[in-house]
């Protein structure tokens, strides 16, 4: 379970935790999600519930997202958001797309941080501050495991809207990876340009 540690660490400085969703699917943009927590007395239900986003329900992950914001309406946290789309993709590959999703969600918080912990084991490129990585870090530090959640639910809301206007791939379940409903439209209707990932080996084959 995450705890303050790391937070609590470098606590003269404003700490952001950033995290991504989306690198593995053949759909949609990859997402970043920024949280810093500038008060520690947050919500029970956060304290009790935050962990890896993989590891929580969907109904689970929903509730967290909407206390989340709650607290930063509060003043308790400051939340950013971050995406880098297909196309972005496709032309500086999955890692730097990554890297940039998340210096646009450090960017939207609207106040610089001054140091990062990141999950993961790279430092993303351009970063404005220093920073630290954290393997699994979404299940050791509450900045990090509320940005994860941030991610996850606001890239599995994009992909639900998708699935309105794209109603083929069953983007609202799979969330643009490569399940058997998504194979199954891509057969039967092709890509979709700008939205599916045409650098991905399993999308190239149905590039005409």
């Amino acid at each position: 379970m995450p705890d303050f540690e790391l937070e609590d660490k470098y606590n003269n400085f404003s700490v952001v935790g950033i995290d991504e969703a989306g690198r593995g699917p053949w759909a949609g943009p990859v997402v970043a999600g920024a949280v810093i927590i500038k008060d520690h007395n947050l919500d029970e239900f956060l304290l009790k519930t935050l962990n890896d986003s993989k590891k929580l329900t969907a109904k689970k992950r929903e509730s967290l997202y909407e206390k989340l914001f709650e607290a930063q309406k509060s003043g308790k946290i400051k939340i950013g958001i971050g995406q880098a789309s297909a196309e972005e993709i496709d032309q500086y590959n999955i890692l730097q797309a990554t890297f940039m999703a998340m210096n646009r969600a450090v960017s939207s918080l609207g106040i610089k941080p001054e140091f990062a912990l990141v999950d993961g084991n790279q430092v993303p490129k351009g970063i404005c501050c220093n920073c630290q990585t954290v393997v699994k870090g979404d299940s050791k530090c509450y900045s990090i495991s509320a940005a994860s959640i941030i991610a996850k639910v606001f890239r599995d809301h994009l992909m639900a809207d998708l699935a309105k206007k794209y109603p083929y791939y069953g983007f609202e379940k799979n969330a643009g990876y490569g399940t058997k409903a998504h194979i199954e439209g891509l057969e039967k209707h092709g890509i979709i340009k700008g939205i599916h990932r045409l650098s991905y080996k399993p999308i190239q084959k149905f590039v005409k």
